[in-house]
Parts: structure tokens; C-alpha cells; sequence
């Protein structure tokens, strides 16, 4: 919604200031869609358009915009200097203030709006384990999507008690007396064992039935944290939750994003690929490019194609190795290269050739999924699509590199396999933009 407002806002401020940079006010909405979809790209790619930035003050954002203000200004002369025939005039300093003043009034409004105490939600949780502990979490951090407030925990019998003993309710009172009583707009369900006698399923009911919503916590983390989670999964989730869309039409769509979103980058970044070549032959002599293979969509291996970025006997003793924080086997050319995520580029050939998509789970070597799938439940269900040269996991996580981060990767590659669409392709690659920028998450 904000982005689609300020999309508006910098489109009515082009076009109310054409006057000062087109001189053919016939050819007036192209330039000025132009330079709203530049400024939307710039500020995105310099995550102003992430769920946390809802948090920020006025000063934080202030400094976000003012550098998107000139990737923008930079992005706008260059495609005027690329494309003289589009007519897309040179806009000036003004625009860029007109717009960027609208854009921050904006989110004054907004951010402001959506910090109110009138929109926040509260809820009760039935359980009183870790993953009532965790619920409480993720209620009171800035990572979920809405802000909620736990009003209290229901204890159930058999649950390891993990939540403060202050904000547990009444357990003798029926759960639709509590959540009327406490004004409760919502349940969650942390319970792990349901099939004891003392899971309450008719109270749970008879809340469905009087107007409170009931959700299990695996739905509660999928939607406020864009994560499925292991531990409070259960397979009926999986099977009956919806989602793993499959389609002909979702796979042709899938196919002409990678296409397109690989040929454009392709080219793009074909100087960096030229010059990233010269300084891996300059700095050792050896071979610029690595092959490496690795598990695709199907448990199919491939050879993923990728810059070489280590030592050329990284693993002399034949064993495969995790990456480690500051690995002595990097070269110093292949330290950036890991940083800047340059090393993933050659991997465009994968995606022509059908082997990946553009956003995926990674694929990882069989040595380790072996491994992984014996110690981590549906690990094997990131497989069931192509894996990606980036995807969820890699601009929300840092980078894998044990069985710990293989998990915590696993709960986004879950979410990804089971709600990936066009949009959310589009938003993990504007997100990619910004942690390719700023070298997040290289090992």
C-alpha cells in the first residue's frame, strides 16, 4: 500500500513540475512515469519498502531518502543520456525535492497511522511452552507484519511452562469468556500434543463459532514472519494449508521472469563479469570459473557454474566443507567477490539452460543435503522446485554455513516453495538489489 502511494505521490509531483524539465508537455506521463518507477526502484533497493522501516523516526528516515534521492537522480540522467530517443528529459534538483518531500510527508502520515493503538491487535495464547515463548516474541519484536499485544496465556496440562507467570489467565474460565473478557481480536494455538484430553477443541470452537478468530501457530509465524516453522509444523499443515502452486501458467510465468530478469542482470553486469574475470586470472593464474555440482528441483544433480572464489585446493583431502567466517581458503579477490555476491553471476547459464530460476532456494551440495534431509524433518520439500541464484532465505538470513543455519533457511525456503509468486519474485529481487549494495550476508 505505501509503495502504490508513493508510486502515486512522485507521479503527480513529475507531472505537476514538467513545466521545469520537459520542454514537450505532449510527451508528458512517459517521462514522468519513468522518473516515479526510478524512485520507487531506488528507494527499494535501499529497503525503504521493508515491513521494519515502519518503525524508523523521522531522522532515520530522512537519511534513508536523501541517498535514494540521488540513486535516483544518477539512474534518471543515465537513462536520458542511454535513451535519447524515449525523451525522457534530464529532471532537475526541484523534482527530485517536490518528490522526495512528498515521499517523507507520506510516510509521516502512514507510519504515524500505523503505530496507533487503534490498530493493534491483541491476542491470547492457548499454551504455555517455548512456542507460546517465541509467539510472545515475535509479538513484541518489529519482525511481524501488524502490531500485537498478549493479553495472556492459557496453560494446558502437559506443557513446559516457558512464558512469565503473571500473564497467565484463568484456567477454569471458558475461552470465549476470556477472549470477550480481555477483548481479544484473535487466538493462537501453540499446543504441540493435541491428542491429550486436556487440548480444549470445543472451547476452540466454540470461539470460531461466537467471532474470534483461531490459528494454529505454524499459520501465526507463516504470516507475520514469512517463515514455516519446524518445530510447531505438522504434515496436515503441509498437505491442506494451501498454497504449492504448480500450474502451467504459474510455471510459464515462473520460466519468462527468470528469462528476462537473468538476460537484463546478464548484461548489466556483463563489465563487472569482464573485469571480475581479469582479477581472479591476475591474482593466481588458475581458472576463473568453478563447477561445483549441486542437488536441484527433484533431488536432479547439475553443475552450478560460479567465479572462483577460493584457493584452487580449497578441499585437497576430497571432503566437502561448510564456509567459515573469514575462511582462510578465500582469495582476497574472491573475499569481495563473496561479499558483493559477484561469484553468483555465471549462474545466469544455469537459468537459461532450465537447470534454476532467477529466486529459489539455493541449492546445496548432495553431500550436505544427504546429511541434512537425516537431520532436519521436510528438508526435503525445498527440492520440490528449482532452486534459485537468490531467493528468501538470502536477503533475510546471513549466509548458511552449519545445520543451524540450514534450518533457520529451511523455514524461509518453506514459506517461498509454498507461497512463491510473481510479486514476491519481484520483491525478493528488489531485495537482493539492496543486500548486494551493502554486502550483507557474504562469507
Amino acid at each position: 500500500m505505501l509503495l502504490l502511494l508513493e508510486l502515486s505521490i512522485l507521479l503527480a509531483a513529475a507531472v505537476a513540475s514538467a513545466p521545469l524539465w520537459l520542454s514537450d508537455a505532449g510527451q508528458l506521463y512517459a517521462p514522468a512515469l519513468t522518473f516515479a518507477l526510478v524512485m520507487v526502484f531506488s528507494m527499494g533497493t535501499l529497503g525503504m519498502y521493508q515491513h521494519d522501516q515502519s518503525r524508523e523516526d523521522v531522522k532515520s528516515t530522512v537519511l534513508r531518502i536523501m541517498p535514494a534521492l540521488v540513486l535516483g537522480f544518477c539512474l534518471m540522467q543515465l537513462l536520458a543520456a542511454l535513451l535519447p530517443q524515449a525523451h525522457l528529459g534530464r529532471p532537475g534538483s526541484m523534482v527530485f525535492l517536490l518528490g522526495g518531500g512528498a515521499v517523507l510527508l507520506a510516510r509521516l502520515v502512514v507510519f504515524t497511522s500505523a503505530q496507533s493503538s487503534m490498530l493493534e491487535q491483541r491476542l491470547i495464547i492457548v499454551g504455555d511452552g517455548p512456542l507460546a515463548r517465541e509467539c510472545l516474541e515475535l509479538a513484541a519484536s518489529s519482525a511481524g507484519f501488524h502490531p500485537f499485544r498478549v493479553v495472556g496465556f492459557v496453560p494446558v496440562q502437559g506443557e513446559m511452562r516457558a512464558v512469565p507467570p503473571a500473564m497467565l489467565l484463568p484456567a477454569d474460565l471458558p475461552l470465549l469468556t476470556l477472549a470477550r473478557r480481555y477483548a481479544a481480536d484473535e487466538i493462537v494455538v501453540t499446543v504441540g500434543d493435541r491428542r491429550n484430553g486436556a487440548f480444549p477443541v470445543r472451547q476452540l470452537l466454540e470461539c470460531a463459532l461466537g467471532g474470534v478468530p483461531v490459528i494454529d501457530a505454524a499459520t501465526f509465524f507463516e504470516r507475520e514472519a514469512c517463515q514455516i516453522r519446524i518445530d510447531s509444523l505438522q504434515p496436515s499443515f503441509l498437505i491442506f494449508g494451501g498454497g504449492f502452486d504448480q500450474s502451467l501458467l504459474r510455471a510459464c510465468v515462473k520460466r519468462v521472469f527468470d528469462l528476462v530478469a537473468s538476460a537484463a542482470i546478464g548484461l548489466l553486469a556483463a563489465p563487472v563479469m569482464v573485469l571480475t574475470a581479469l582479477a581472479i586470472k591476475m591474482e593466481d593464474g588458475g581458472p576463473v570459473f568453478y563447477r561445483q555440482e549441486r542437488v536441484g528441483r527433484d533431488n536432479r544433480l547439475f553443475q552450478v557454474l560460479k567465479f572462483r572464489s577460493m584457493r584452487q585446493d580449497a578441499e585437497r583431502d576430497g571432503r566437502p566443507q561448510w564456509a567459515e567466517q573469514d575462511d582462510p581458503r578465500v582469495t582476497r579477490v574472491g573475499h569481495w567477490l563473496r561479499k558483493l555476491r559477484i561469484d553468483e553471476l555465471p549462474q545466469m547459464l544455469n537459468v537459461f539452460k532450465g537447470e534454476m530460476s532467477f529466486v529459489g532456494p539455493r541449492p546445496e551440495r548432495a553431500y550436505f543435503v544427504e546429511q541434512l534431509c537425516e537431520q532436519i524433518a521436510y528438508y526435503n520439500v525445498r527440492h520440490g522446485i528449482k532452486p534459485g541464484i537468490t531467493g528468501l532465505a538470502q536477503v533475510r538470513y546471513r549466509y548458511g554455513a552449519s545445520v543451524d543455519d540450514a534450518l533457520r533457511k529451511l523455514q524461509y525456503d518453506l514459506y517461498y516453495v509454498k507461497n512463491n509468486s510473481l510479486f514476491l519474485d519481484l520483491l525478493i529481487l528488489v531485495d537482493t538489489v539492496q543486500v548486494v549494495l551493502f554486502g550483507k550476508g557474504g562469507r
